[in-house]
């Protein structure tokens, strides 16, 4: 059985809409996990069926190049602490809380951060959490910091900006795993992320598997259309000219 983690007390128990992320089948999650240059080929598909899900690495710019990951969204939600930083820092007023996330997170969940803009939504030492939780990786609207740490661990993010200054003092963590909004994009927990150098796309949990059955013909027509290229066939012969 499931045993669920003691409580951080960083958010209050009633913030967490569900102390679990849905599981997506294994398959799933294993079949976009075989697409190469995945969110191209799932973009170009959530296009087909009239999805809004893609998110371009020039706004949520990966920390570790060639990484790619595939997993259900553990969804956080941040915003900026009503009292001065002056008077919350002197004070010690901490109340981010992506290390409940860390804690409530199973092994290849992917934290995913509607976040605060030009300050840290995850530092180093949270990263490291994350990595030992398992966790895929995280994708973060707004900043990030320690990027060396998160790189020496292993832990790669998804984020669109980055900055040296604290989150600590200046953010409040109002919600996890509750519907959140990451560049326009609507994501539910549960819901399957992709992410690569390419960009980051969020798949709705209810369409993955018609998503991922027509991601893996794409996917194998372009394989057979390269093994062409690279077998000499003309530019005029190569399918899916006409």
């Amino acid at each position: 059985a499931d045993v669920l983690p003691k409580l951080t007390g960083k958010i209050s128990a009633d913030r967490i809409r569900l102390m679990r992320t849905p599981r997506p089948p294994k398959e799933l999650i294993d079949g976009f996990k075989r697409i190469g240059d995945a969110t191209s080929v799932v973009s170009d598909i959530l296009d087909e069926l009239g999805i809004t899900g893609a998110i371009g690495a020039s706004l949520l710019k990966p920390t570790l190049p060639s990484t790619s990951i595939v997993g259900p969204a553990l969804t956080v939600r941040n915003i900026l602490q009503r009292e001065h930083v002056y008077e919350t820092a002197r004070n010690h007023v901490n109340r981010m809380a992506e290390f409940e996330a860390h804690n409530l997170a199973l092994p290849g969940d992917v934290v995913v951060i509607d976040g605060v803009a030009g300050v840290s939504n995850m530092g180093g030492i949270s990263a490291q959490t994350g990595k030992r939780q398992g966790e895929a990786g995280a994708i973060v609207s707004g900043g990030i910091r320690d990027l060396g740490h998160s790189r020496r661990v292993g832990y790669p993010l998804w984020a669109t900006e980055i900055t040296p200054v604290t989150g600590k003092w200046r953010i409040e963590t109002v919600e996890i795993n509750g519907d959140i909004q990451i560049a326009g994009v609507r994501v539910a927990p549960g819901d399957i992320v992709v992410a690569d150098e390419t960009g980051v796309c969020f798949i709705p949990i209810a369409r993955a598997a018609e998503v991922l059955a027509k991601a893996l013909k794409k996917s194998a027509f372009e394989w057979a259309k390269c093994e062409a290229i690279d077998a000499g066939t003309a530019v005029a012969d190569l399918p899916g000219n006409a």
